[in-house]
């Protein structure tokens, strides 16, 4: 299988299905009251973690993800059926990031964490939620809020045990299949492991993963090679495991190679510096009888200097291997991963936005460079998203509204002219200050002309005009 261990994609969640404007027509009630249904909500995206996927590789070609919407209402006071949320499931160890601002939203460690990355829309209520006793008969209902939507960026950081760590062709592969089940791509050339690959070694009690991590080269910090692709999947490991190789039998060049990765793991993260390690002097079979034991003797002093055991192997004769599968045994029984204590940031699941109910929130008005304005305020512009403008009362309570935070007056106070083009959410309107309504004979309690905003309550008070 393909390993993918990064990618961008993007999650939109349903929208909310709109309410139903309906009256009760019935036999004998020819004049039944309102009975116009809710709509449903729209489904979210979540985001969730299993320990059957191993890669991100079945998301790779799903650019865009989409929630179900709502159902709308009907009548008969029959609400809409709520949209299905839509469930993606990753590899555990999977950490998600809003692709704009880079920050961290949520890491996925444990098998069945969560994470709601796009909620759903609210549905629109009907005209029944309307009726009151000073309002019996309400002629306009709500239209479905739009769901949310993000662009996300996904990195699998590989949980594993034990990581075996070392510069191309030092024989970790060849190690992790001697003490492992796996059976990685073996081959006597650098970089034959471009991906990381994982064995587990049941112990009888349980099962340690251990994960073959590709080559380092100096300047990996830096990205050189594989560079961070390697160096992200050592975050989470609990013990490391540097594969040195004898081959060369040059004692000089062997230390030189061990500081060559301890010093590119300290530049990306000092905390890996104090990671528990031990060596794996590996090809042992490649070093001359005459000077093995005088090689092994001053490799072992001096790495016991920098606090780590080493231990003689070769993944050809399996020499020193059951001595390094035990050392990797005995460890991981001595430290226990603790559930769910190796997250790099909680998971934080978005609350809904609420406004306190005697505060009311500041408008700002935001003059556009290429003309126009914008209106600035989460409640108004959620209001007009759930107007139906095709409705003459929906059009009287926007209006209302507009007049009740004094849009107009903060509009001319801005430098809005008569035409100007005022957005408001995903709504854009055309502004038209001191609209005074004629006297018509009779008081429909809306001004004159179609798609007008503004109610003229019968008296000389001025009203905004907002044509659609």
């Amino acid at each position: 299988m393909k390993f993918v261990d990064s990618l961008r994609i993007s999650v939109k969640a349903g929208r909310g299905g709109n309410g139903c404007m309906s009256f009760l027509r019935e036999r004998f009630k020819p004049y039944g009251g309102p009975d116009g249904g809710n709509g449903g909500r729209g489904g979210s995206v979540i985001f969730e973690a299993t320990n059957s996927l191993q890669t991100l590789a079945d998301l790779e070609y799903m650019h865009h993800i989409k929630g179900e919407n709502g159902g709308h209402g009907s009548g008969a006071a029959k609400n809409g059926r709520a949209g299905e949320d839509k469930v993606v499931y990753v590899p555990c160890g999977t950490l998600i990031y809003d692709a704009e601002t880079g920050e961290g939203c949520a890491d996925l460690v444990e098998p069945r964490d969560r994470f709601v990355a796009a909620r759903g829309g609210r549905g629109g209520r009907g005209n029944r939620y309307f009726a009151s006793s000073k309002r019996k008969a309400p002629r306009f209902c709500e239209m479905g809020e739009m769901g949310e939507e993000m662009l996300l960026r996904l990195e699998l950081r590989l949980i594993a045990d034990v990581g075996l760590v070392g510069l191309p062709n030092a024989g970790k592969s060849s190690i992790l299949a001697a003490i492992s089940n796996a059976q990685p791509k073996i081959a006597d050339y650098p970089f034959t492991t471009l991906s990381p690959n994982l064995g587990v070694l049941d112990t009888g009690d349980e099962n340690i993963v251990i994960a073959d991590l590709p080559g380092l080269i100096e300047g990996a910090h830096e990205n050189r090679g594989l560079g961070l692709e390697f160096l992200r999947h050592v975050e989470r490991t609990r013990l490391l495991v540097h594969v040195l190789s004898l081959e060369s039998g040059d004692y000089d060049k062997i230390i030189n190679d061990f500081e060559i990765i301890r010093e590119e793991m300290r530049k990306y993260d000092g905390a890996l510096d104090k990671r528990p390690f031990l060596v794996a002097a590996n090809k042992s079979d490649e070093v001359g009888e005459e000077n093995a034991e005088e090689l092994f003797d001053r490799l072992s002093r001096y790495l016991a200097k920098a606090g780590a055991k080493m231990i003689v192997t070769s993944a050809l004769t399996e020499e020193g291997i059951p001595a390094a599968a035990e050392e990797i045994v005995k460890f991981v029984k001595s430290n226990p991963r603790p559930h769910s204590g190796v997250r790099l940031f909680a998971i934080e699941e978005k609350a809904p936005q609420t406004t306190p109910n005697r505060k009311r929130a500041k408008i700002q008005i935001i003059a556009m460079h290429g003309g126009g304005y914008r209106i600035l305020h989460r409640q108004l512009e959620n209001f007009a998203e759930r107007c139906d403008f095709t409705q003459e009362e929906s059009l009287a309570r926007f209006t209302r509204m507009l007049r009740k935070y004094k849009v107009e007056e903060l509009l001319e106070a801005a430098g809005a002219v008569s035409g100007d083009s005022v957005s408001i959410g995903y709504k854009e309107f055309n502004f038209y200050p001191d609209y005074y309504p004629e006297d018509d004979e009779e008081d429909t309690g809306y001004a004159n002309g179609e798609g007008d905003i503004g109610p003229s309550d019968g008296d000389s008070q001025t009203a905004s005009r907002l044509d659609a």
